[in-house]
């Protein structure tokens, strides 16, 4: 059975992370402002960052479990990862960067599904090519399909189209849709980019300063009664009548994100 569910603790220097979420087969966004710990708890669960406690199950694998003194090595967690800033290694061709992706399979299931997701990602041709040989979208494929290369349990993607322009965004976006359907795992995508956001997500984890405010379908996070996003501008400038009042609460939670994300139009916020 396919699925993640995260309760984690971490205290560092000025922050503390305390956060629980669950989720099934599904495409989910971690979004908040910068400093929300997004990034963080992306680590703990790859096994990079060890919390201080908690839980991380993929499917039925208990990778993480302070109670019980469970904390497997990242290689050992079966779950895919995109960095931001791709990491892949310039020294090596794409063919090399998918096979390292494989690293610990035997010789032959690696070359089989190197060559496999070569195909599947529209590679073909550029096995030879280092990545400042490539561009931009051929380079998002490669960490997808370096990523994919195992079947991990889950994949991780901490704002991998960050540097993308808005074209090449939304290319990758329906990529990573179709990787969804295709692979039939959770994905968990960090970002801080509503329009992202709403178009990728089956669910939503809203994040502010550690914590979890709030979790659901992007339209109960980012659409109000009156049929308008919530961190609009010109629902933020409006002076006419308030919105119902089951919005409320999830209004002003994005209000108070318009304002550290630096949303310049949001000049108020809704009344009691």
């Amino acid at each position: 059975m396919s699925g993640l569910a995260v309760a984690l603790r971490k205290g560092l220097p000025g922050f503390d992370l305390d956060i629980a979420w669950s989720i099934g087969e599904e495409l989910s966004v971690l979004f908040g402002p910068s400093g929300s710990g997004k990034s963080l708890t992306l680590r703990m669960i790859a096994g990079l960052v060890r919390p201080d406690a908690g839980l991380v199950i993929a499917g039925e694998r208990v990778l993480f479990d302070s109670s019980e003194s469970v904390d497997l090595p990242p290689e050992q967690r079966s779950l895919g990862y995109v960095f931001q800033d791709l990491a892949l290694f310039p020294h090596m061709t794409v063919l090399e960067n998918i096979r390292y992706g494989g690293h610990g399979l035997p010789r032959e299931v690696r070359e089989e599904r190197a060559a496999a997701m070569i195909e599947r990602f529209r590679l073909s041709g550029l096995e030879r090519r280092r990545p400042a040989e490539i561009s931009g979208g051929q380079k998002q494929r490669v960490a997808f399909a370096r990523a994919l290369l195992r079947r991990p349990g889950a994949l991780l993607l901490d704002e991998p189209f960050s540097a993308l322009d808005a074209a090449l965004r939304r290319e990758m976006g329906a990529l990573l849709r179709e990787v969804q359907r295709e692979f039939g795992l959770p994905v968990v995508l960090v970002t801080h980019d509503v329009a992202e956001a709403t178009a990728l997500a089956d669910t939503v984890i809203l994040c502010a300063g550690g914590r979890v405010v709030h979790q659901g379908a992007p339209r109960e996070i980012f659409v109000c009664g009156e049929g308008l996003p919530a961190s609009s501008p010109s629902l933020c400038a409006s002076s006419g009548p308030l919105p119902p009042s089951s919005c409320l609460m999830k209004m002003k939670a994005c209000f108070h994100f318009c304002e550290r994300i630096r949303f310049a139009h949001c000049r108020s916020s809704p009344s009691e």
